[in-house]
């Protein structure tokens, strides 16, 4: 009984990360909070489906389809669909009717269904149509600078393209990134000491949180298929 992953950063500055993963005996599996919004392509039994998904706030159960492959791409976050504010899919998303095994449809237009190595390309048709846009003012806050505007300004334009304040956006990378060193190995004192943790009951009610975790399942792999990939198989 698994989900089993493989993730790679994209070289995109409109992609985070592009996935797959198989189910394999999984009903139900344990979400995980994130930052990106994505779009998601599986195959069950012969018939194809697509959705958008939203930032997740928050740690949650949710179902499976079994026997499914899944393509996921996470867009960076700063992107936003233009006809979908990122805001309206904050934990949740939509599925997309119409799909078909060759093509999908979104935003009134048909899509060609992409597989893991051409996710770009069709992000690339995506931004040229102009479906897929990004306000620059958060990409130059992701990277550290301080726009010539108030804080009130950036706080609202950060909101309204991600779906989600600046802090709980690095309360749940930060999350994300503990679950990742613990299940690697990486004791929770050297967690919590390299992602500036207050403490480890600090960092056990974040993993709670936003994981559905405990250090010691991250550890030793118990609890059940969760929706992040702790293998340590991410490439570029």
């Amino acid at each position: 009984m698994a989900l089993r992953f493989e993730t790679r950063r994209s070289g995109s500055p409109w992609v985070d990360t592009v996935w797959t993963c198989t189910s394999e005996q999984v009903t139900a599996m344990t979400s995980v909070a994130g930052v990106c919004w994505g779009l998601v392509f599986w195959e069950q039994d012969g018939r194809a489906y697509a959705g958008v998904t939203g930032p997740e706030t928050r740690t949650g159960s949710a179902p499976v389809p079994e026997g499914a492959a899944f393509t996921g791409i996470e867009f960076a976050v700063g992107t936003s669909l233009r006809a979908v504010p990122t805001a309206a899919l904050v934990d949740g998303g939509v599925e997309l009717p119409g799909t078909t095994r060759r093509t999908f449809r979104l935003n009134g237009e048909r899509w060609e269904t992409p597989g893991p190595d051409d996710a770009e390309a069709l992000v690339e048709r995506l931004v040229r149509a102009g479906t897929v846009v990004r306000d620059p003012l958060v990409a130059e806050v992701l990277r550290g600078h301080r726009p010539a505007v108030s804080g009130r300004t950036v706080e609202r334009r950060f909101r309204a393209a991600t779906g989600l304040t600046r802090g709980a956006v690095r309360q749940i990378e930060r999350a994300r990134t503990a679950a990742e060193l613990l299940a690697a190995g990486d004791p929770a004192a050297d967690v919590v000491a390299k992602l500036d943790y207050f403490d480890e009951p600090h960092l056990a009610r974040a993993l709670r949180c936003y994981v559905g975790r405990t250090a010691r399942q991250l550890r030793e792999g118990t609890g059940g298929a969760i929706a992040l990939d702790l293998d340590q198989r991410l490439t570029l």
